[in-house]
């Protein structure tokens, strides 16, 4: 009896080891099971805002243009654009000034006719050189310092019309139809945007499209601005 008794014993504490060997720990990994870990939500980091260098355009050597040609500037406010449309109109602003920066372009102002005449078409009185002279002063209507510098402000919209771009006379904005901004290339975004500021100078032309509006400061200007941009594109 007591030798069943011993057996039943030793037994007993054979099943308790083995079932603890097998079971282990609630915490423990086994070499064939997969180690699941709580997703991290990724950091997002906003891309650095890079702004362009600004325009330096150097006087070649022996340049009879005056220096005023080379220093034109813009004080330009963008309004309602996307970061694309940024760019795109800040290389229409940099091609304004390499053009000024230009002999072709004082040559091509300076030299303009209309039947058979030096001048322009509403000109305010002015010769081809008065006319070149107020370009490099940019003493616009609203802010008359001379300095130097395109002073605006462009805003974008949109219209399903023939509007390129328009502004009044009492505003220092100019408003630019994103139906043909969007496809035109950026000198004739520079061609538009001339043409526009010209306004601010106080140069005008027909509201409505006559036989000597394209020779007037704002479109032949503006046109010329246009076809010398191709160079810079």
């Amino acid at each position: 009896m007591k030798k069943l008794i011993a057996i039943f014993v030793m037994m007993s504490l054979f099943s308790v080891s083995c079932n603890k060997s097998d079971g282990g720990s609630p915490d423990e990994i086994k070499d064939d099971q997969a180690v699941v870990t709580e997703p991290t939500t990724p950091v997002v980091e906003n891309p650095p805002v890079v702004t362009p260098p600004p325009v330096v355009v150097t006087p070649p050597t022996n340049t009879t243009l005056p220096a005023l040609a080379f220093t034109f500037d813009d004080n330009i406010t963008l309004v309602n654009f996307t970061a694309a449309q940024e760019q795109k109109y800040n290389k229409a602003i940099e091609i304004v000034k390499l053009v000024v920066a230009t002999e072709a372009f004082r040559v091509q102002v300076l030299n303009f006719t209309y039947a058979g005449q030096n001048a322009f078409i509403d000109n305010r009185g002015r010769t081809n050189a008065q006319i070149y002279q107020s370009i490099l002063d940019a003493a616009e209507t609203l802010q008359p310092a001379k300095n130097n510098t395109m002073d605006l402000e462009v805003e974008l919209y949109y219209t399903d019309n023939s509007v390129v771009g328009y502004t009044y006379g009492g505003s220092r904005r100019i408003w630019v139809n994103t139906k043909f901004f969007n496809s035109y290339l950026e000198n004739s975004v520079a061609a538009n945007l001339f043409h526009e500021w010209l306004h601010k100078l106080g140069y005008t032309h027909d509201s409505a499209s006559t036989p000597t509006r394209p020779y007037s400061v704002p479109y032949a200007i503006g046109y010329i601005m246009g076809n010398l941009g191709k160079k810079f594109l």
